[in-house]
This record gives C-alpha cells, structure tokens and sequence, in this order.
C-alpha cells in the first residue's frame, strides 16, 4: 500500500481484516501451507485488494509476528524485581496460561515459527527476547542469592513456565480430547500454582529449624 500519506479509515480497517484472517491461516497451516489466495478468502477481499495492502505473504507474516512478539515478551517484562519473588513468579504464571486461553492462534502462530527453525524472527530471538531473559534471569538469580526463593536454573526455569502454559494453547485439540467434558482451565492455574509453588519455596536450614 502507498505510504506518501495517511491510511484512511477504510485502508485501516482492511489492513486489520487482513491481519486477522492471517492469523487464522497461518496459526492453521504455518507460513508454509498457508497462501495468500487462502488469507484473501479468509478476509473476504478479492486477491489484488490483499496485495494492494501487502506485496507478499512473507509481508504479511512478518508484520503478525512483529506485533506477536510483543505482545509475547509484555507479560515477562511485568515481573517486578522490587516484588514479593514467588508472587511475582506466580502472576507471571497466572499470565502466561491465560494467554494460552485467550490467545491460542497466536501461541501456535508463534510454536509453528519455532518447529520451522524461526527464519523469520531469529534475530529478534537473539536479541530483544535474549536479553530480556538475561534481565530475568539476573532478577530470579538475585532472589536466589538471597533466599527468598528456592535455588533452580532460571532459565530452565522460565522454558518450564513456558512449556507448562502454552501447553493448553499448541496441543489443544489433545487437550480438549483428553479433558472433555471438563474445561481444561478449570484446574490448570491452581495445579501451576501448587507445583510452582512447592518447587520455589525455599527450605529453612537446619540452624533455622535447630533454632526453632
């Protein structure tokens, strides 16, 4: 689409259109299986209107994962050094599964990328999200140092949290075949919250205890 001057209100709303219906498509059938006559039939619009707005679908694909990525690291970048350590972990749990209940296109979007080696968005994973987990793992380390939770690698730490979360959104059709009737979230959040819990909370020691 021209960019000498503002989109009109009509070019935004297709651009969104077009956004969405990407998104079911390629969350579906990843970059590879997806086409852009697919994503045009999804968003109601003729194949030469879609182009209009994206040259490709590769143009496409790397606009969804620039705003995916976003809004993927924004619940990580809450965890609050100056907190209570296990109540910051646990929001950040609490966080993360309900993105996968609320967000399950964008998770698989976001693990297809991954299974595909993410050609298109490693250098963003060796950069924002590499140093955004350094800057986590500093924090949960420093906590560590100081007791007030239970010594873990952090970064296995976060790839559990990770794993355990968006768990429910990459496999839900397993998910929902081994849960129904019952919701899958029903109990999720408070199983995290008690293993993650029982995991983090440190151990007095034994002068402690001898003390107590």
């Amino acid at each position: 689409m021209p960019r000498d001057r503002s989109p009109t209100r009509i070019q935004k709303r297709n651009r969104a259109t077009i956004i969405e219906a990407a998104l079911d498509v390629f969350s579906q059938h990843g970059f590879r299986g997806a086409t852009v006559d697919q994503i045009a039939t999804a968003a109601g619009l003729s194949k030469p209107n879609l182009l209009y707005y994206f040259p490709s679908k590769e143009a496409i694909f790397t606009e969804l994962l620039s705003e995916l990525l976003d809004t993927w690291l924004a619940p990580l970048r809450e965890i609050d050094p100056r907190g209570e350590p296990l109540d910051e972990i646990l929001a950040y749990v609490t966080r993360k599964l309900q993105m996968s209940q609320d967000m399950p296109r964008e998770s698989r979007l976001f693990a297809n990328e991954i299974v595909q080696g993410a050609p298109r968005m490693i250098d963003a994973l060796s950069t924002d999200l590499r140093a955004l987990v350094d800057e986590t793992e500093t924090i949960f380390a420093d906590w560590m140092d100081a007791g007030r939770i239970a010594r873990v690698h952090p970064r296995h730490l976060l790839f559990s949290i990770w794993s355990l979360t968006q768990h429910y959104a990459d496999f839900e059709v397993q998910v929902q075949a081994l849960m129904t009737p019952e919701d899958p979230f029903a109990e999720a959040g408070a199983f995290l919250d008690t293993l993650y819990r029982r995991m983090l909370t440190p151990t007095p020691s034994p002068a402690i205890l001898g003390d107590a």
